[in-house]
């Protein structure tokens, strides 16, 4: 069929797989393919669209046993085994009425995944890729925006983009936030976030509906998160670079004590294990510290004079092995 797209094989994770499989897929793939990860990148981008997409798909019961039995009913490959009509992917009761849907009404997979996911696509889209129109809302520091999910009236579900800062997504908590709607809401965030996560606020959509909340966590201005790993450059003076020491280190967790080695040149990357984003509940990455070496643009005269001594006697050229 025109634009089908097996969802399990892009989260390379089975037909049968449980939800935990496919959110530890999906979570993995996603920091792979993040734009983040791959500044500039179309072909990470797109395929970081149809994560998200697959995901949206796989993780709702309900979605997924749509997905299953329209597959089926265009007769795609590898879903040729039914599980059972109206039963979920995973084998469980399905609350969609299954029998009641006429799969011949979508032209093509596009159509049909618009409808299930709720997309509104743009003028001219053909790829897949589209995403809900949004009115975005910003209150403070927070930029949030409310989108009703159908144009049915009745129950329906809805979505709200939550901006957070990095510090608040590292370590979750209670959050309160306001709707387009003017509701305010306390959210119970879970630690560890990144962009693209979503979490569910059962009943609080439209109607007794649900409202999922779309995670993006903001740029850090010092820290940068490399899949598990948390990044960071930090400066130091000639000093400290040729003498090393021990000096503070700023971390998600606060200052650190980190032993610097003597002779640590530029661009050097030194790792502080365990200091990194949590995976899972058990383990933590590791924070890597890029060293700079920063040049003061003013000196005392007193300091001065000691830069002067030192450059009558030091014997180090860096200019002695230049390959010309």
């Amino acid at each position: 069929m025109q634009n089908f797209r097996n969802y399990y094989e892009i989260l390379g994770v089975a037909r049968d797989a449980p939800l935990e499989d496919i959110k530890r897929a999906y979570r993995r793939l996603a920091r792979q393919y993040h734009p983040d990860m791959n500044p500039g990148d179309k072909t990470a981008e797109e395929q970081f669209k149809l994560l998200g997409e697959a995901y949206e798909v796989l993780s709702d019961s309900d979605k997924r046993a749509q997905y299953e039995e329209f597959s089926r009913f265009w007769k795609q490959k590898g879903f040729s085994n039914p599980f059972g009509r109206n039963r979920s992917a995973a084998g469980r009761s399905s609350r969609v009425p299954l029998d009641d849907v006429d799969f011949a009404e979508f032209r093509d997979f596009d159509n049909f995944v618009d409808q299930l996911l709720n997309r509104h696509r743009d003028n001219g889209g053909s790829n897949g890729s589209q995403v809900p129109e949004r009115d975005p809302y910003r209150p403070g520091k927070r930029k949030t925006a409310y989108t009703v999910a159908s144009s049915r009236p009745g129950r329906r579900d809805a979505e709200a983009n939550l901006t957070v800062p990095l510090e608040k997504a590292y370590a979750g908590g209670r959050e309160r936030i306001r709707l387009e709607d003017g509701r305010s809401l306390e959210v119970d965030m879970p630690p560890g976030m990144i962009t693209g996560h979503r979490i569910r606020l059962k009943g609080q959509g439209i109607g007794g509906g649900n409202l999922y909340l779309r995670i993006e966590v903001e740029p850090h201005p010092f820290f940068t998160l490399q899949g598990d790993d948390i990044v960071c450059r930090l400066p130091l003076t000639p000093s400290e670079a040729v003498l090393g020491g021990v000096i503070e280190v700023p971390t998600l967790d606060g200052p650190v004590r980190m032993t610097i080695p003597a002779g640590v040149q530029p661009g050097q990357r030194l790792r502080m294990a365990g200091k990194g984003y949590p995976v899972g509940q058990q383990r933590r990455g590791d924070q890597i510290v890029v060293v700079r070496i920063g040049v003061p643009s003013y000196l005392s005269d007193r300091e001065k004079a000691l830069y002067e001594e030192l450059r009558a006697i030091e014997t180090f050229d860096p200019r002695a092995d230049l390959p010309v």
